[in-house]
């Protein structure tokens, strides 16, 4: 009986806590949010690596804003950097699970680099969180329908092996 206004307290202030995290989106910091339009800028010229340190730069100035993860994964992808961009997603993710782009963004660079029954797990995982007609949803279904890239053959994959021998 005695610890029933410590257990009160405790419980108001988690559901205090946990209600504010869906209150809604804020805005970032000034100075971070002319760095993600810069890098969203330059992404769209298709510099790539300066849209990455403009994102880079934006999370050291506001690393609480959760979005600049989804626009450094956008960036990855865009260097065919799949693995570095399911990274970004799954750190969105773990701030917000029920973020629709960065479960969608994350299916798609998974169809990208090949997981494709992954990916249907986050299709399912959209389905079931905005239903089969929310763009992320519809987004998503079409990459998984039109399926992984063609891979491309490098030059060392075309080179016979050094260890075998050559017919004369």
């Amino acid at each position: 009986m005695r610890f029933a206004p410590a257990a009160a307290a405790l419980s108001l202030a988690l559901a205090m806590t946990s209600s504010m995290s869906w209150a809604g989106q804020r805005e970032p910091a000034p100075r971070a949010a002319v760095l993600i339009t810069e890098g969203q800028a330059a992404l769209n010229q298709g510099d790539t690596q300066g849209a990455i340190d403009a994102y880079e730069a934006a999370l050291a100035l506001d690393p609480g804003y959760t979005p600049i993860f989804l626009r450094l994964a956008e960036a990855a992808r865009a260097e065919r950097l799949q693995g570095k961009a399911i990274r970004y997603y799954r750190e969105a993710l773990v701030r917000d699970p029920r973020n629709l782009a960065a479960i969608a963004g994350e299916g798609e660079a998974l169809v990208e680099k090949g997981a494709v029954e992954k990916a249907k797990g986050n299709l399912a995982k959209l389905e079931s969180l905005c239903g089969s007609n929310c763009a992320e949803t519809r987004m998503l279904s079409a990459r998984i329908a039109a399926g992984p890239p063609p891979r491309v053959q490098t030059a060392e994959a075309v080179l016979p092996d050094a260890t075998t021998p050559q017919a004369n």
